[in-house]
């Protein structure tokens, strides 16, 4: 509450003449891109915690590592190997390895910036507690 009354003349500064003249010399504020990301993520991480939304976010990442191997495949630049795959090789088990990967790499990258953005979260908001304990104090 007291960090309201006095979020516009904090929000941004640090240690600056108006955190002077308020006697609030020794206090970092948190500063509006903080305070943008706060509110954000607050509303949002529910949503991005959720498997098939991760999966589907993800998608383009597992892709640009799919899409080689398959390339690769089927430019048969290796003669050798290129007649072992078409006499010896099921291109279904070649699918679905390419499913698993994408599958896989697109759910660890989203599941990865998730808990990225939600220690960011927890970082900032101990941060704020701890400033609203300061400003409650003077």
């Amino acid at each position: 509450m007291v960090y309201a009354i006095f979020k516009p003349y904090l929000v941004g500064r640090r240690k600056d003449s108006a955190n002077k003249i308020m006697g609030l010399s020794e206090l970092c504020c948190m500063t509006d891109e903080e305070l943008k990301f706060m509110t954000w993520w607050e509303k949002r991480r529910d949503r991005e915690k959720r498997g098939l939304v991760q999966w589907y976010i993800g998608l383009p990442v597992g892709l640009l590592f799919a899409v080689p191997i398959a390339l690769n495949y089927s430019f048969g630049w290796y003669k050798r190997a290129n007649m072992y795959a078409q006499t010896h090789f099921n291109p279904m088990v070649l699918v679905l390895a390419l499913m698993a990967i994408v599958t896989f790499i697109g759910i660890f990258y989203k599941r990865h910036q998730w808990d990225m953005n939600e220690q960011r979260y927890l970082e900032m908001r101990a941060k704020f507690e701890r400033e609203q304990v300061e400003l409650q104090r003077l």
